[in-house]
């Protein structure tokens, strides 16, 4: 038996949890006071607040009395890496301090983590973070040279709900051709073909469909006629964009059960807009039975917004003829991670080894 310590860190709450194997022992949210958060500068400045709160958790259930075996945090913005689960070195921990690829809050687990692992002498990882990238060249190329996509996606959950959705169809995963939508505060549709996502939208950033907090995929010369009109700072022109654009930008809410209900209660634009982010998730959905060239085994809903059956059954009338439709609702980060430092350490996974050297520019925006 392998017991674990979990640690997934969000933009308002730090999920907490305590594994053997993979059965959960115990889990918590540690919600944060946003006031609090505005009072620090930048990401790192939270990082012990953060940690004394996960001391206090752990204090507090009795959790030292036992050993841990091993530590999993949430990965960060690291450089792009295949999917796998990957010791902390110095320069995954050295990219993360400096948010050398991007801050956010997930940046927090692994340096976390790293001192829980001093501290008791077990070993920690990262797995699947949002920077998983197994993208084919042609995925890459834009028409204007030097712009290039990305692979930023759900990667963690996206390669758990794969898994599981092979066990479903008694295949392994290495084995299917896949089309996973990942829907929450961003939605994300990887083409996984044979345990590889050879193509994904960039979800952090809003590519593709719109979403409860992302504008999604806009026409690029309005977009350059906004911009230009209206005198905005690059800083608010991203945050309208990514967090506050999309259904939040049009109702107010990112809430989608909110909507859902407003909805079946007759609210005409919150039918309509329901209705236009399931259409634009369909047609991203088909973009990814073209790169599978349509031979695909199985479309599988998860996220959040998947315990919607007003949105699923909507993305469904237009995407049933592709493959049949698997309903995996919620987000198993927690389990994904127990999942993973359960099968490196059980040696039936061989951990990778992060690399060093820097590949790209920082992105933080400014």
């Amino acid at each position: 038996m392998y017991r674990l310590l979990i640690l997934n860190p969000g933009s308002t709450s730090t999920k907490v949890a305590i594994f053997q194997d993979d059965q959960c022992e115990i889990k918590v949210t540690v919600k944060h006071d946003t006031a609090e958060l505005s009072g620090f500068a930048n990401i790192m400045e939270q990082l012990t607040y953060r940690k004394t709160m996960v001391d206090q958790w752990l204090k507090d259930e009795g959790a030292l009395e036992q050993p841990f075996h091993g530590i999993m945090a949430r990965g960060g913005l690291l450089q792009p890496i295949p999917s796998g689960t990957y010791p902390l070195n110095a320069s995954l921990l050295e990219d993360l301090r400096h948010c050398v690829y991007g801050t956010h809050a997930s940046n927090l687990a692994a340096i976390i983590a790293d001192a829980y692992s001093r501290q008791w002498n077990v070993p920690a990882f990262v797995t699947d973070p949002v920077v998983v990238d197994e993208m084919e060249p042609q995925a890459r190329l834009s028409g204007t040279p030097g712009i290039s996509r990305r692979s930023i996606f759900h990667a963690l959950n996206q390669k758990a709900m794969a898994r599981r959705a092979a066990q479903q169809l008694g295949k392994a995963y290495d084995q299917c051709n896949l089309i996973i939508v990942h829907m929450g505060g961003g939605i994300s549709v990887g083409t996984h073909r044979r345990g590889q996502v050879i193509d994904v939208n960039n979800a952090l950033d809003g590519e593709g469909p719109m979403s409860p907090e992302r504008s999604g995929t806009l026409p690029v010369t309005a977009l350059v006629r906004h911009i230009f009109a209206g005198g905005v700072s690059r800083r608010d022109l991203y945050k309208s964009l990514v967090g506050s654009g999309g259904l939040v930008a049009h109702t107010g809410t990112n809430d989608g059960r909110e909507l859902e209900r407003r909805a079946n209660l007759g609210e005409e634009k919150a039918k309509t807009l329901l209705a236009v982010m399931a259409y634009q998730t369909a047609k991203e959905i088909g973009r990814a039975a073209m790169a599978l060239k349509g031979h695909c085994d199985a479309v599988v809903l998860t996220g959040g917004l998947a315990y919607s059956q007003l949105i699923c059954d909507a993305i469904l009338q237009y995407s049933q003829w592709i493959a049949p439709h698997i309903v995996l609702p919620g987000e198993h980060e927690l389990e994904a991670l127990a999942e993973a430092g359960w099968r490196v350490l059980s040696g039936t996974e061989a951990p990778r080894e992060y690399p060093s050297g820097r590949l790209m520019k920082c992105l933080k925006v400014k």
